[in-house]
């Protein structure tokens, strides 16, 4: 990313993808456009421009859907013409988004991958503050602590999106959601379920006035885990993947439960322990169906 500076002086951390309602063919590896989207798999280059990548026409359309902010669209030369490809990419350029048409190589070489997706998008990102996080009855939040993995993360995400949860909640140093890997593994419920950064101490102070019940996965729990079915407002607070809840927030869940293990495994996947619970929460709902 070039070093600019604004008419005050100050840093100009807009990257060279910053031209809107544009349109370019591209086949350099080398093409500065590139090598700035390119930088986009670096988490400084996330922050420093405020976007992220994410891979798939189906991805894009649910972003364009979901009236999301695209900034860019790329499309491989292969798929011009097709008429869902041409339709995002008339709709990217219409709300002044770029659209680059490019070489098979040029997606390669973004995505790091040999086999790329035809299309890809460049997002702004979006988080919601947690001050305007009020859960109302029927509501179900899901709190993550310190989660590591960005493929758990996705599959959260994607998961509270299948139960209509409404966000995710990540408390404390958590991998980056709008990584590669994270944007990947949510399938595109990304751009459905709102995301709350926060740390510990304001997630603790927020959560006793928002008049929901936390609930929380806790191995020294005597309480079964099909006993929290409930349409009280709820916040399902998961942990890290190796040390679990942490003491503070583990006090603080109003229900604590733990999930059985009948085998010789002593504990289950992140992603796959907060699904049981989401259906779980949701019984409900479900069994009136």
């Amino acid at each position: 990313m070039s070093d600019r500076r604004d008419a005050h002086g100050r840093d100009d951390r807009r990257p060279a993808i910053a031209a809107p309602g544009s349109v370019k063919q591209i086949t350099s590896l080398t093409n500065p456009i590139v090598k700035d989207i390119r930088g986009l798999a670096l988490k400084k280059h996330r922050e420093e421009t405020g976007l992220f990548l994410g891979e798939g026409l189906k991805l894009v359309t649910d972003a364009l859907e979901e009236g999301w902010p695209v900034h860019t669209i790329l499309f491989a030369a292969a798929t011009r013409g097709q008429e869902a490809v041409m339709r995002a990419a008339a709709t990217v350029h219409a709300r002044g988004g770029m659209v680059l048409d490019v070489s098979e190589q040029v997606l390669g070489k973004i995505t790091r991958r040999d086999n790329p997706q035809m299309v890809v998008g460049v997002f702004r990102q979006k988080l919601t503050p947690l001050a305007e996080v009020r859960p109302r009855e029927g509501d179900i939040w899901v709190a993550l602590e310190q989660v590591r993995d960005p493929g758990n993360l996705g599959t959260i995400v994607r998961t509270a999106d299948s139960v209509g949860a409404k966000g995710v909640i990540l408390v404390g140093e958590t991998c980056d959601p709008f990584s590669m890997e994270a944007v990947r593994a949510t399938m595109g419920s990304l751009f459905h379920v709102p995301l709350v950064r926060t740390g510990r101490d304001a997630f603790l102070a927020w959560a006793k006035t928002s008049g929901a019940r936390l609930v929380g996965t806790h191995l020294k729990a005597t309480a079964d885990y099909r006993s929290v079915a409930s349409t009280a407002p709820t916040v399902l607070v998961m942990g890290n993947e190796q040390q679990g809840l942490s003491d503070a927030l583990a006090e603080a869940c109003a229900v604590r439960v733990k999930i059985p293990m009948w085998g010789k495994a002593d504990s289950l996947n992140l992603a796959v322990a907060t699904g049981v619970m989401l259906y779980e929460l949701r019984r409900v709902e479900i069994g009136s169906v």
